[in-house]
């Protein structure tokens, strides 16, 4: 059903992007979260809403209130209701002014519009971050094909922290605060992946001795994702990039989704992958 007269002046300035109108509206809608969302910032702090509490609690029903009216706008203007109210942003933008309404039932649910944040996604729609998906796309791809590999990796991973786990426990014991295999194994994670919170640790040599070969071998496996993943990463972009090549200038490099030559201007014609390769 086409929106007419108020309608469609209305979802013109909401949803779209291409008037002057609809791009201020969304940074402003933008400011708007981010400035409700410091304000709950500012709420956690005890001895700021100890002091102005009366005005923070004012300032949050204002947004609130500001956020109440928009999602109905939405509703109202929208093309097709329920496909907008079930929608990713449809149901953020309920979730966004919800808490407000349950903190009068339940204390403490008006930290969750922090939920409102999700909302500064609808930036992407003013920078038209579109035409960067391209990338993202062959970011996915690579995680696609490494992921059998990483897969591998952290099992091998899990394997070693259960086997030093359990050489901890038998070693330590639960008076050295490795009261039994999951925390030891717990322990073993914390050290590989060298973060070391310093909460459990080794108090004879022996277990010392363990913790210091399972901390090196924390660094030496630690940028094996990584390496895998770039891998992968700079396989997809040479594919996404030799995919074209002008038969004029012989100059590859294009764009996936190029007719034509960027060097040249000769028209492109399609490559099977043998030629590719």
């Amino acid at each position: 059903m086409a929106l007419t007269g108020r309608r469609k002046l209305l979802n013109e300035v909401i949803f779209g992007t291409e008037t002057r109108a609809g791009r201020n509206f969304d940074v402003f809608l933008i400011w708007a979260i981010l400035i409700s969302v410091g304000l709950v910032l500012l709420t956690s702090i005890g001895t700021v809403r100890d002091r102005y509490e009366h005005l923070l609690i004012g300032l949050e029903w204002v947004f609130t209130g500001l956020f109440t009216i928009e999602y109905i706008a939405r509703i109202y203007c929208t093309v097709n209701r329920r496909k907008y109210i079930f929608s990713f942003y449809g149901i953020v933008d309920l979730l966004a002014i919800l808490p407000s309404y349950l903190a009068l039932l339940y204390t403490g649910a008006t930290y969750l519009l922090v939920i409102r944040l999700l909302r500064v996604l609808r930036i992407f729609r003013i920078l038209k971050l579109v035409r960067y998906l391209r990338d993202a796309n062959v970011l996915l791809r690579a995680l696609g094909l490494a992921r059998r590999k990483i897969l591998v990796f952290y099992s091998s991973v899990l394997v070693m922290c259960i086997i030093f786990g359990s050489l901890m426990f038998v070693v330590e014991g639960p008076g050295h605060g490795f009261t039994s295999i999951p925390t030891s194994v717990y322990w073993a994670i914390v050290t590989i992946t060298t973060v070391g919170y310093g909460d459990i640790s080794p108090q004879t040599p022996l277990g010392q001795g363990i913790a210091a070969m399972t901390m090196l071998i924390g660094y030496s496996i630690i940028a094996v994702p990584t390496g895998i993943l770039t891998a992968e990463l700079a396989g997809e972009m040479h594919r996404e990039r030799v995919q074209q090549r002008c038969d004029n200038c012989s100059r590859s490099a294009h764009d996936p989704d190029a007719e034509y030559c960027k060097f040249c201007g000769h028209r492109l014609e399609d490559m099977d992958e043998s030629e590719a390769l």
